[in-house]
């Protein structure tokens, strides 16, 4: 493109309007029919809560804004990256917006500085942008990813190529050790980087120079990147890029994904399609813009994305009825089934909760904790007696009520200000009668061991106290034991406190695994055994029980109500009963009712002995 656009200048023959057009006859059409397809098959085999977000993808990805559109998904609820149909869309956005930026920036500086001045400004640029991508990949590495900004320096490292090479001539014994060196690097960044990489930042320049010298290297007869192969696929790499993601999506929801053979299947498919592609869209799509009028052609190609664009919009506001198996929709429908107001009470940044009432405003408890306590917040509502009596919530997304802990952040909404929010909650407290209770839900395990059901953060500490520590020591270990039960028992002398057992995490997405086993005519079942419960969650068990131990607080145990048999299920009757993978949906919540509902009866059990009775009948299967 640098080429194009300074070649241009020299000339005096560069038209910004005749650039975008030749861009547009490029990408759109292929890309264009890989949305309808998608919103075509969707129609016919997508659950509404996943048809709806592929209309929005899609109508993104046309509008070449995907990759903000993904950026601001990549929150603390947000699905997995494999869910996303036109997720690698983001990059062709990327993409498009460097493409509409490129030929501005070098006209204006072009006409202030000339053209040495354009190659000063791109390669300032370029290094600004770098120096950028390292630094918000360290401090918000969602926005690094898929931001141009922190992109821009590996689409200009093109540009600088060709720009210091045009005039040079490279000996062919010189070309050949750049080009060995170059793919090398390339190779190397597939072995040494994966999911625990911090990405893009300075990593990133091992593959961007690799590419870099592979290309300075310009070997027209190279064994590597000239043989028929490579050609062929350099040819209709384009097209293989826009379909190869779907294949992998399509084989996430048929859970094949890990499967050698299917990998293999997945990469000649994504080929075969890519050829499809460029011999029936691509191809014909050129030949078509060449002989009509510039204005027919881009009319003809304004109408086609508009017409596209409001197939996607109505596809993400839709609602028919009987478009595919009531099963399917409900099972997919739960991933959905959160509390009202959530977005509005579950706080994620600052240090105050706005404190929602549930309820009446007879508050008769209080609940605290970090996003398993808001799943479970009506539920305890639901345990009241009386219409006019309500619950307050303090729910912070990523903060346990551990007194002096602070939270590594995760992403953008990560505990930010977890200490501050403790300390806040500790002297909020002296505003509420001392009478009424303080019931403590936290996934207490994930804060103890790490995360161990999440790709890329597997058993990684969430957080610290004194110091920070790689994997859970002895030492933090103690210190978490002391923190949490120095908490709860130095809020206990002024108040009642219940401390709620872990909830049984399952080790995948329960709506989506149900609902897609369900598309492909398969019943799953999501589970966990009662031992790999408690091999999970001893630690936390044993503080719980020292805590109830050493002063009056009591112990709510969910097992009795979500576990039979020697298994905890993540679903009753084909309906799940969590919205993820662990946190437990407005249906699944109720199950706990009657747990809570002995935090208001004049007969609560003693410090401790809800945790070794059961107080309801085995009906979580």
């Amino acid at each position: 493109m640098t080429q194009i656009i300074i070649s241009g200048m020299d000339k005096k023959s560069f038209s910004i309007w005749s650039f975008y057009v030749a861009r547009a006859n490029r990408i759109i059409p292929a890309l264009l029919a890989l949305c309808i397809a998608l919103l075509v098959l969707g129609w016919f085999w997508l659950p509404t809560v996943d048809y709806r977000k592929l209309g929005t993808h899609a109508a993104t990805a046309i509008a070449f804004v995907s990759n903000i559109k993904f950026w601001s998904e990549s929150g603390y609820f947000e699905s997995e990256s494999h869910d996303k149909w036109l997720l690698h869309t983001w990059s062709l956005s990327v993409e498009w917006q460097f493409y509409i930026l490129l030929p501005l920036v070098i006209a204006i500086i072009w006409r202030l500085f000339g053209k040495q001045g354009v190659k000063w400004a791109l390669l300032g640029v370029a290094g600004a942008s770098f120096a950028y991508s390292i630094y918000l990949t360290h401090h918000a590495q969602g926005a690094a990813f898929y931001l141009l900004s922190t992109r821009a320096w590996e689409m200009l490292a093109g540009g600088m190529v060709w720009w210091l090479t045009r005039q040079r001539t490279i000996h062919a014994r010189q070309a050949r050790a750049m080009e060995i060196t170059g793919l090398a690097m390339i190779v190397l960044s597939i072995e040494l980087f994966d999911a625990e990489t911090a990405w893009p930042g300075g990593y990133a320049a091992l593959p961007v120079i690799g590419a870099m010298l592979t290309l300075a290297a310009g070997r027209q007869n190279s064994p590597f990147t000239t043989n028929v192969i490579a050609k062929r696929l350099g040819t209709s790499s384009y097209s293989i890029y826009l379909w190869h993601w779907p294949v992998v999506v399509l084989f996430t929801y048929a859970g094949i994904q890990h499967e050698t053979y299917w990998i293999a299947a997945g990469l000649l498919i994504s080929i075969a399609l890519g050829e499809l592609s460029y011999h029936w869209i691509e191809n014909p799509a050129r030949k078509l813009s060449s002989i009509l009028d510039p204005r027919k052609n881009i009319a003809t190609l304004g109408a086609a994305v508009v017409a596209t664009g409001c197939i996607a919009v109505g596809v993400r506001y839709q609602n028919v009825e009987n478009r595919i198996q009531d099963n399917i929709e409900t099972a997919a429908n739960e991933s959905l089934n959160v509390k009202p107001r959530r977005d509005e009470c579950l706080t994620k940044s600052g240090i105050e909760s706005i404190s929602c009432i549930y309820g009446g405003d007879n508050i008769r408890a209080i609940v605290i904790g970090d996003s398993h306590a808001d799943a479970i917040t009506t539920s305890v509502q639901a345990a009241l007696h009386n219409s006019n009596e309500g619950i307050v919530d303090w729910s912070y997304v990523s903060c346990p009520t551990i007194s002096g802990i602070h939270i590594i952040p995760q992403d953008a909404n990560s505990g930010e200000d977890c200490h501050g929010f403790n300390e806040w909650a500790t002297s909020k407290l002296k505003n509420y009668t001392n009478s009424i209770p303080l019931i403590i839900v936290n996934r207490t395990s994930a804060y103890a061991f790490g995360d161990h059901n999440s790709t890329g953060h597997e058993n990684k500490l969430l957080a610290y106290f004194s110091k920070t520590h790689e994997t859970p020591t002895k030492e933090y270990l103690d210190e978490f034991k002391e923190r949490l039960i120095d908490t709860a028992c130095s809020i206990a002398k002024e108040r009642p406190v219940y401390l709620v057992r872990p909830f049984p995490e399952m080790m995948v997405n329960v709506p989506k695994t149900i609902s897609r086993s369900l598309i492909f005519g398969k019943t799953e079942e999501v589970s966990i055994s009662i031992d790999d419960y408690h091999k999970r969650h001893a630690f936390v068990w044993s503080v719980q029980d020292e805590a109830a131990r050493r002063c009056n607080v009591k112990i709510l145990d969910p097992l009795p109500y979500l576990c039979s048999e020697g298994r905890c299920r993540g679903s009753k009757n084909g309906r799940p009963l969590y919205y993820d993978d662990d946190h437990l949906s407005e249906y699944g919540n109720k199950l706990l009712t009657p747990m809570f509902r002995q935090v208001f009866t004049s007969d609560a059990l003693p410090s401790g002995e809800m945790a070794r009775r059961p107080t309801a009948p085995n009906n979580g299967s």
